[in-house]
């Protein structure tokens, strides 16, 4: 994509990628894992990330900020960028659609969903785990995506419905295919966020999209 400029009513972003409650919340994810990393390295062990990431067992018996603090820890640098890339990219994309405070709302909404999903999902296979990071979000932000998508008639800030698909389908086969992926925490996430996107999104009247060059 060569060029590609939205305008939100009267205010034109040149930048498609920052916007700054998404951008806000990436340096949050970005501090956090660094500041543990720190922790970490001077303590000789993972206490830092033993006292947010999510264990059913510690969220049953009351230790329930876990269900959103344990989306904002990586396990390692290629965990983060993974996530922050997909963040910067598609949770500008929302803001911009739904707004600032409705953003700030799916974020943390869809963060703890998709954390019950995986606590439920582990307490029903009797397979459980320590579980972290934010993919259950970006995996809401990619369903809320989706439906814009499709209600805007299969095209929306540079996307189109088949590569879209093409590009959720291959993110969802990724997570199946790897050992030690949170997949319930994905499908719980894409779901859940699909749904809220019907929910937070309105077009507005005033919103119009310029494309120029070759679509993503």
């Amino acid at each position: 994509m060569s060029y590609n400029e939205y305008n939100m009513g009267q205010r034109k972003i040149s930048n498609p990628y920052i916007t700054p409650v998404n951008i806000t919340l990436v340096v949050i994810n970005v501090a956090i894992f660094f500041v543990g990393e720190m922790i970490t390295k001077f303590s000789g062990n993972a206490l830092f990330m033993n006292l947010g990431a999510m264990h059913p067992i510690l969220v049953l018996y009351g230790q329930w900020y876990r269900l959103i603090t344990a989306t904002f820890l990586h396990s390692d640098i290629s965990h983060l960028i993974n996530n922050m890339l997909l963040l910067v990219c598609l949770g500008s994309c929302l803001e911009k659609a739904i707004g600032k405070v409705k953003y700030i709302i799916f974020y943390f909404a869809t963060g703890i969903v998709s954390s019950l999903v995986s606590m439920g999902w582990m307490l029903y296979s009797q397979d459980i785990a320590w579980s972290i990071g934010a993919s259950g979000v970006v995996f809401a932000i990619m369903g809320a995506v989706l439906y814009i998508v499709i209600f805007n008639k299969g095209r929306f800030a540079g996307y189109s419905i088949k590569r879209y698909l093409i590009m959720l389908v291959l993110s969802l086969y990724f997570g199946f295919t790897t050992k030690g992926v949170d997949n319930a925490a994905h499908v719980g996430g894409a779901i859940v966020g699909f749904v809220l996107g019907v929910f937070l999104y309105r077009k507005k009247k005033t919103d119009t999209v310029y494309y120029s060059g070759e679509e993503l």
